[in-house]
């Protein structure tokens, strides 16, 4: 009786109240991974670097300004081969400086350019947003990991205890005579074996918080575990429901969708290389010269502005815009293949996630009811132990079935609220409120 309210105890109380202060929830979790998750980071600098486009592509079509001076000096040594001539030499010096101001005024491939800066900046955008996305998904795996493997600890604690009380009962009964050495070994190879099991599992529960640590920077103390009576929502929509959903809210579609539509303008912008181009152009000189290598030349100071129109009219480059034009339309259609993969990917994923969160929902109530039926088992075949129609080995398989049930238990409700967040990730819908929802069903520290 003593060794059933002990196992009653730990499995009342979450691990966490053997820790000070209150739990880390999910929500604390994912705050800390959004100041400290490097792969974030890494996300939203691409972005802001990806925002510079937009004023890059812009620059293309404003007057571009440029200032361009030498100097030099010339000394030269003539001779006269008439004879009469006496040979002669000199030294002068130049000096040119000018400023040139060109504005484009018809260039298709800048204008097809500046419209594929809009297109990169959107696509960066999703890049972002899906990068937020994932790090919530990691963040939610990452907790209810650590509570897996914290739970499996406690209950392998739990029943050691039990074995352990089994044990001494044998020994007890077999120094009385009232039992053979069969028992004692059974249950002594119970408890070595649940020795072992816990050796592991604690490592499982280290590496399990040191991938918390991955993402917030920090490594967990004490996590928030799940409310006992958590509640299990029915699926209000069917699989082609959220299939449509995906379609329309997937990032991962959505960014491939860009990428086609900027190998498009790709296309345009390798099929302007044919095309002329025509630039206003304007410059102001000033050349000063002080001689020149003829005898009979002066120096002089020329100062001059001009303004005009400069006409480019490609001709032949080789085959050159020949080439990355037809090298844009196969990347074009590279890009419209990776949107039949993002589909297909996509639909396959929301396939796969409507259906484990289905099973999860099913389990819990299958294995709700299992948990009932496997204590009342225990119950009776400690009751038969005590009255000699059962033996210790009926014991400890009662006892590892209840254990088992309420391990499966606590992984298939961690699994149905991984799996709400895997559904909405796979449909583009996951935010912060649903960690919020999740963090309802934990047992936090102000309740």
């Amino acid at each position: 009786m003593k060794i059933k309210v002990l196992i009653f105890l730990v499995f009342s109380l979450p691990a966490t109240v053997f820790a000070d202060g209150n739990p880390q929830s999910l929500l604390d979790i994912y705050h800390q991974a959004l100041a400290h998750d490097p792969t974030l980071a890494s996300a939203l600098s691409a972005n802001k670097a990806a925002q510079e486009i937009i004023e890059q592509g812009k620059a293309l079509y404003r007057p571009t300004v440029n200032f361009n001076a030498s100097a030099n000096t010339t000394q030269s040594n003539i001779r006269y081969l008439n004879g009469t001539t006496p040979p002669g030499s000199s030294s002068f010096e130049n000096y040119k400086a000018a400023v040139e101001a060109r504005q484009p005024i018809y260039r298709k491939q800048n204008l097809v350019q500046m419209n594929q800066a809009n297109t990169q900046v959107s696509l960066a955008d999703k890049q972002y947003h899906l990068s937020q996305q994932d790090l919530i998904l990691r963040s939610t795996q990452a907790y209810f990991d650590v509570l897996i493997a914290q739970d499996k600890l406690d209950l392998l604690a739990a029943q050691k205890a039990a074995i352990l009380g089994q044990l001494d009962q044998a020994k007890a009964t077999f120094d009385v005579g009232t039992a053979t050495i069969t028992d004692v070994n059974e249950a002594q190879a119970r408890y070595d074996l649940i020795v072992a099991q816990e050796v592991a599992a604690l490592n499982e529960y280290e590496i399990a918080k040191r991938s918390v640590e991955a993402i917030t920077g920090e490594t967990p103390t004490k996590l928030a575990t799940v409310k006992s009576d958590i509640q299990v929502a029915q699926l209000n929509q069917n699989m082609q429901d959220w299939q449509q959903v995906a379609v329309q809210n997937n990032l991962n579609i959505q960014i491939q969708q860009d990428a086609l539509k900027l190998a498009e303008q790709e296309v345009e912008r390798a099929n302007a290389g044919h095309l002329p181009t025509l630039d206003a152009v304007v410059s102001v000189g000033d050349s000063y010269s002080n001689g020149s290598p003829s005898v009979f030349s002066a120096g002089n100071d020329l100062k001059s502005a001009t303004i005009g129109l400069e006409l480019q009219i490609p001709l032949y480059a080789g085959g050159a815009i020949s080439s990355r034009a037809r090298q844009a339309v196969l990347n074009k259609q590279k890009a419209q293949n990776d949107i039949d993969i993002a589909l297909r990917q996509t639909d396959l994923e929301t396939q796969r996630a409507y259906l484990n969160l289905n099973t999860s929902i099913a389990q819990v109530k299958a294995l709700d009811q299992a948990l009932i039926s496997s204590q009342s088992q225990l119950d009776s075949t400690k009751l038969g132990y005590e009255v000699g129609v059962r033996t210790s080995v009926d014991v400890l398989n009662a006892q590892q079935q209840l254990f088992s049930a309420k391990r499966d238990l606590l992984q298939a409700r961690y699994n149905y609220l991984v799996n709400i967040i895997r559904l909405k990730a796979a449909s583009g819908l996951v935010s912060e409120p649903d960690l919020q929802d999740i963090n309802q069903q934990l047992v936090l520290g102000s309740q």
